[in-house]
């Protein structure tokens, strides 16, 4: 029983020390807002319940005086703040970010800012990221095609060279997505691309006659 007792108290204590975490972040985020900046992404359709228009630089520093720790990344998560969210993605430690958390997380996106610090700040890091991304881009989900994009972006800055079937699945995707009616997958699929055939002449190679397929130049 002391056992049991000793237990409830200290998830207790986690709870309420979350909960003071997220109460000074929210302390602090007002103290940064930028109302101008507020008010266009609010009118640009960023539709939150609060969004105190913190640029991603004072975000960043701002991170590195929290702890990256799961609960407070979680917790984060779920509020409806624009900085909130996009701090889950940057405090979250990759080593318990389960393969089933990211299916969640990815099915909550709600927007291509969202989705950026996903890949850059959580997704790319992960020992799954490559089975992750080709796994978005097969799918028909508009906003996990994006974000299949960002990531493999980011993997290939990072210089993380395909497989020939995993280039060869790449590109008939991306072949596909460059003429996407949804302008945001196209232009993610035209990025990675041009991702992937920096990584050598070979791919530049397999690149440029996607892009010469999809985008033919007109003789004059």
């Amino acid at each position: 029983m002391p056992n049991l007792f000793y237990n409830f108290a200290a998830i207790k204590k986690l709870v309420m020390d979350t909960n003071e975490e997220l109460r000074q972040i929210k302390k602090a985020l007002r103290t940064m807002m930028n109302g101008p900046v507020s008010a266009l992404m609010r009118r640009n359709g960023l539709q939150y319940k609060v969004n105190f228009g913190v640029e991603l630089p004072r975000l960043e520093d701002f991170a590195k005086e929290l702890p990256h720790t799961y609960n407070l990344a979680a917790t984060l998560w779920k509020e409806d703040i624009r900085e909130c969210r996009l701090l889950a993605c940057m405090l979250m430690p990759f080593e318990v970010f389960s393969r089933d958390l990211a299916d969640i997380w990815l099915e909550q996106v709600r927007f291509a800012e969202e989705a950026d610090a996903l890949a850059m700040y959580l997704l790319s890091h992960l020992p799954y990221a490559s089975e992750l991304a080709f796994e978005c881009i097969a799918g028909e989900n508009r906003m996990r095609r994006y974000i299949g994009y960002q990531l493999l972006g980011r993997l290939f800055l990072q210089r993380c060279k395909p497989s020939f079937r995993d280039s060869q699945e790449f590109l008939d995707q991306v072949a596909s997505d460059l003429t996407s009616t949804d302008q945001r997958v196209s232009l993610a699929a035209y990025k990675a691309l041009m991702r992937y055939m920096d990584l050598g002449l070979v791919e530049e190679r397999m690149g440029n006659r996607i892009l010469n397929k999809a985008m033919p130049v007109e003789n004059e």
